[in-house]
């Protein structure tokens, strides 16, 4: 089952995380999230949260402090 682990604010944004997280050999899917703004949804196994997590909040945190 896919879950949502996170939603970016652009496309951009979306992409970086998507290629990260791919680039560590996670299975990941985006999708646009179906609200008025135009926000992406970021989707990973259930499995894999756990690990995945750990991971985004590194690549969250390097993002913004760069």
């Amino acid at each position: 089952m896919w879950t949502v682990i996170y939603i970016a604010s652009t496309s951009r944004q979306a992409e970086k995380i998507c290629e990260r997280l791919a680039a560590e050999g996670f299975l990941v899917r985006q999708r646009q999230a179906s609200t008025a703004r135009q926000q992406y949804e970021i989707l990973v196994p259930a499995s894999e949260l756990d690990d995945i997590r750990e991971l985004l909040n590194d690549i969250l945190h390097s993002s913004y402090s760069s």
